[in-house]
C-alpha cells in the first residue's frame, strides 16, 4: 500500500518567491482548464483531453503574454490541467461535485513536483526551477516517489510524497469492534473504550472565543473603511486576517492530532475486524442546530483514517448501511425500538436491560460483523 509522508520545508526568502509563483501558476492553468471545458460543453462540444488541451497551453506559451509560464517548471502546468480534467470527468460521473475555481484567498496553496525531478540529500530536497531546500527532517531516500506535492498550510510549507509500504502482519485477536461515532463523543466502541469530543474541551474553546473575538475585531474595521460599495483592506486588517488563519489552522491540527490518537489506539488492540456505519454527512449537515458540531467532529477524516490504519495492518474493515437500526436495537434480545428519541442517552428494553446508547449501538455493529463473516 502507499503511505504518505510529509516534511516541513525550511525555504529562504528567494526561495519562497518561487514558491509562490509555482502556486499561482498552478492555480491559474487549473482555472484556465475549468474554463475551456464550461466554454466547450456550452456550445455543444465533447470533452477535451487532457492531451489537447497540454498542446494548446505549449502553443499558448510562445506568445509574449505568456511567457511568464517560463518561470516555472511546465511539469507544473501538465499536472494542473490533468487535476482539472480529472475533477471534471468525476462530476459526470456523479462521483463529486462540480469543480470550483481556484481562489488566491481561499484555495489551499500548492503544485505539483514531477518525479524524476525531485532529488534528496540529507536533510535537502531538490524543487524543479527552485532549487535545494532545507527540510526539518530526512525523507527516505532510495524509494520511488509518488504524486509530489508542495503545499502552504498559512504559516509554514511542506512536501509530501506517497511511498510504497508493505503491509504488516501482525497477530490479531479474536474480537471484533463496531464502533459508533457521535457529536456527545467521537467515538465508541463495543470493548468498552471512550473517546472524548476534543471540542469541548478547554484548550479547544479557548481558541475558539478568540477567533471570534477577532473575526468581530476585522469586521468592524471593514465597516470603518468603507468607501460607498466597497471596502478599502488596511495594513491592520491584513494583520488581523493572517491571526484569524492561524488560528484557523491551531484548531484543524488539534482535531486532526486527536483523531490520529484515536484512531491509533483502536487499532493497536489488534481486532481481526473493525465495523462502522456508512454515515450520511451532508444529510446531518443539513440540520441547522448540528451542522457546526457535525462538522467539527471531521467523521469523514476519522472514516478514512480507521480504512488506510486497518489496511496497513491487514485488520478487515467493513461499513454497515447506513439504514441499519443500531441505536434502535437491543443488543441482547434484537427487539427494535422504533420510538426512540435522540435525546434519550440511556437504552432501556423490556428484556430488562439498560445500556448506553451509543455503547450499545456499537456492540451491535460488532454483532452484525460477526454475521457477515
Amino acid at each position: 500500500m502507499i503511505l504518505a509522508k510529509k516534511v516541513r520545508l525550511r525555504p529562504t526568502k528567494a526561495q519562497e518567491q518561487k514558491l509562490w509563483k509555482s502556486v499561482g501558476t498552478a492555480r491559474w492553468a487549473y482555472n484556465w482548464t475549468l474554463n475551456k471545458q464550461q466554454e466547450n460543453y456550452k456550445q455543444g462540444g465533447k470533452f477535451i483531453s487532457n492531451g489537447d488541451l497540454r498542446k494548446e497551453l505549449t502553443v499558448l506559451k510562445q506568445t509574449e503574454e505568456f511567457k511568464w509560464l517560463y518561470n516555472v517548471s511546465n511539469n507544473i502546468t501538465k499536472q494542473a490541467v490533468k487535476d482539472a480534467c480529472d475533477a471534471y470527468k468525476k462530476f459526470f460521473k456523479a462521483q463529486t461535485k462540480f469543480p470550483k475555481f481556484k481562489s488566491r484567498r481561499n484555495s489551499k496553496a500548492s503544485f505539483y513536483n514531477d518525479t524524476e525531478k525531485l532529488k534528496v540529500k540529507k536533510n535537502l530536497v531538490l524543487i524543479e526551477k527552485v532549487g535545494w531546500i532545507k527540510t526539518s527532517e530526512q525523507l527516505p531516500t532510495d524509494v520511488k516517489y509518488k504524486n509530489p506535492r508542495i503545499s502552504f498550510d498559512k504559516k509554514y510549507w511542506y512536501i509530501s510524497v506517497g511511498i510504497e509500504t508493505e503491509i504488516e502482519q501482525v497477530e490479531f485477536t479474536n474480537s471484533m469492534i463496531g464502533i459508533d461515532v457521535g457529536i456527545k463523543k467521537l467515538a465508541v466502541c463495543s470493548t468498552g473504550q471512550n473517546f472524548k469530543n476534543i471540542n469541548k474541551t478547554k484548550e479547544v474553546k479557548k481558541t475558539e472565543k478568540r477567533l471570534r473575538r477577532l473575526q468581530r475585531s476585522v469586521s468592524r474595521k471593514y465597516e470603518m473603511n468603507e468607501e460607498g460599495n466597497r471596502f478599502v483592506k488596511t495594513s491592520n486588517i491584513i494583520k488581523l486576517e493572517k491571526k484569524a488563519q492561524r488560528l484557523h489552522r491551531r484548531l484543524a491540527n488539534i482535531r486532526t492530532n486527536h483523531i490520529h490518537q484515536t484512531t491509533n489506539a483502536i487499532v493497536k488492540t489488534k481486532p481481526s475486524k473493525v465495523v462502522m456505519e456508512d454515515l450520511n454527512v451532508n444529510g446531518m449537515m443539513k440540520n441547522r442546530h448540528l451542522s457546526k458540531a457535525v462538522a467539527n467532529q471531521t467523521f469523514y477524516e476519522f472514516i478514512r483514517q480507521m480504512k488506510y490504519k486497518c489496511q496497513k495492518y491487514g485488520i478487515e474493515f467493513a461499513q454497515v448501511d447506513r439504514f441499519y437500526p443500531s441505536s434502535k436495537t437491543c443488543s441482547s434480545c434484537g427487539e427494535v425500538k422504533k420510538d426512540l428519541n435522540l435525546s434519550d442517552r440511556t437504552y432501556s428494553c423490556d428484556c430488562g436491560l439498560k445500556i448506553d446508547r451509543d455503547l450499545n449501538a456499537a456492540i451491535n455493529l460488532s454483532n452484525f460483523g460477526k454475521l457477515a463473516v
